[in-house]
């Protein structure tokens, strides 16, 4: 038996709210619980939960859909043939209807008694399409078969049509004339049924597949809480031995280079016992150290970057970005004036942001360091800032030597350095600017740079706000 309509919903949106409820149950226990994050890479567990549970969302989606295009395509072919078998059964007694009327259907079959309970009915027309008489219980609005008779090189081929909560179906008949093998058109019939019932085993099959599939993902999630721990403990085992690997790199590299920086600087404290040539050579050495020195501690900092121990390590809180910029301006002005190079700080809008003050400090000191280090004598840098559609963005201007359109790509890679003879003379690691890239995206922004030879560049360090 069928429920009825206001039950279903009843029924439907109690079960919902069950769902969700457990839902926001597991979520809060799964967000407790926080047994996939490892330290270093907080956010790769969620990744790939989060991705696993997509893929199995859409396959446990097209499926359920499948299914229920599959079984919807099933009821209405089963409809369809029931109403043609009524419609069939029917052409026996078109005659009997035109000759006598309604009055032949009491004598020769309880009509009412056969549709009462499947909510049928028939209707009979004659050869112009005219009803002659209808039994039944449903029956569509409209008394005519219009559509029918618009295709009179269809006539032989049934006719199935949906009016609201009611589908019919109909069919010609034919009958010999006399003596002849013409046929002629005797009349139409039309069976209809309602579908309501129909709707329903849809409406309890669409309930079911949503709770069944909720159900299946939060099995499933629980399970892949479980997997994806599982999945991640060798990364996590690899993290942590080239975490130890790093400190002990940085302890092993460091001690000898500050042995090497120490002894030069004191043996050139006292240069006026050293020959003017052993001097020089000392020079070499301290000079070769301090740059060994600030290259292990950059590609340190680029390897802790990638394995996301500067980003568990930053203390993020608000902070002036504009006097942040403004402090950085008036330190960089006494070089920028050395090389004969005006620095400005057009920083007239209050900026704040959220991050690291040391870390930032170093992504705008190695941006104005380049662009004065890049810029020729009479040259000028700018520093500005400014909103930009949910982002601050400051942006640092030179008129230096610009880059070429084809190494745009590449000026954030790790030791690169410009093909530009004039560029390649000013001195450099190539580091910086892919230190300054990883930082800004740590704080979940980007550098963009434009450029043009001759002309200048300008990278745009893009924030998001606090």
């Amino acid at each position: 038996m069928a429920l009825p309509y206001r039950a279903i919903a009843t029924t439907t949106s109690g079960s919902w709210n069950f769902v969700m409820a457990l839902f926001k149950r597991l979520t809060s226990w799964i967000v407790a619980s926080n047994q996939i994050s490892i330290k270093g890479l907080p956010d790769l567990g969620w990744r790939l939960l989060v991705a696993y549970l997509m893929a199995i969302a859409t396959i446990l989606g097209t499926s359920a859909t499948t299914l229920y295009l599959f079984f919807e395509r099933n009821l209405n072919e089963q409809l369809n043939h029931q109403l043609l078998t009524l419609a069939q059964a029917a052409i026996p007694s078109l005659e009997m209807v035109k000759i006598e009327g309604r009055q032949s259907l009491d004598k020769d079959l309880p009509w009412q008694h056969l549709f009462s309970d499947r909510e049928q009915g028939l209707e009979w027309f004659d050869s112009d399409g005219k009803l002659v008489t209808k039994e039944g219980v449903t029956v569509p609005n409209t008394s005519s078969i219009d559509v029918f008779l618009s295709s009179r090189s269809n006539r032989d081929i049934p006719i199935f049509e949906q009016e609201q909560q009611i589908r019919s179906v109909t069919i010609a008949v034919y009958a010999k004339e006399a003596n002849k093998n013409v046929l002629r058109l005797e009349g139409y019939i039309r069976a209809s049924e309602t579908t309501r019932y129909y709707s329903t085993i849809l409406a309890r099959l669409h309930l079911k597949l949503w709770i069944a599939g909720v159900i299946a993902l939060l099995l499933i999630s629980l399970s892949s809480i479980y997997l994806t721990q599982q999945a991640l403990v060798p990364t996590k085992n690899t993290l942590e031995r080239l975490k130890q690997l790093t400190a002990e790199a940085s302890l092993e590299l460091r001690n000898p280079l500050a042995r090497i920086s120490v002894a030069s600087d004191v043996m050139l404290s006292h240069a006026e016992q050293f020959q003017a040539s052993d001097t020089r050579k000392l020079e070499m050495i301290s000079t070769a150290a301090k740059q060994m020195k600030r290259l292990l501690e950059e590609l340190l900092f680029l390897v802790r970057t990638n394995i996301g121990v500067l980003a568990h390590e930053m203390e993020r809180s608000p902070l002036s970005l504009t006097q942040l910029l403004q402090e950085l301006a008036e330190h960089f002005d006494p070089v920028a004036q050395i090389k004969g190079i005006v620095l400005r700080a057009e920083l007239k809008t209050e900026i704040t942001v959220k991050g690291d003050v040391n870390q930032l400090n170093r992504l705008f000191s190695n941006l104005i360091g380049n662009a004065i280090k890049y810029t020729e004598p009479g040259g000028k840098v700018t520093v500005s800032g400014e909103y930009l559609r949910g982002w601050a963005c400051v942006s640092v201007e030179d008129t230096g030597y610009g880059i070429a359109p084809e190494a745009l790509p590449f000026v954030f890679q790790r030791f690169w350095r410009s093909k530009d003879p004039k560029a390649r003379q000013q001195e450099g690691l190539g580091l910086g600017l892919a230190i300054s890239m990883a930082i800004a995206q740590q704080h979940g922004g980007k550098i963009t740079v434009e450029s043009q030879l001759g002309v200048g560049s300008c990278f745009r360090v893009h924030l998001p706000l606090n």
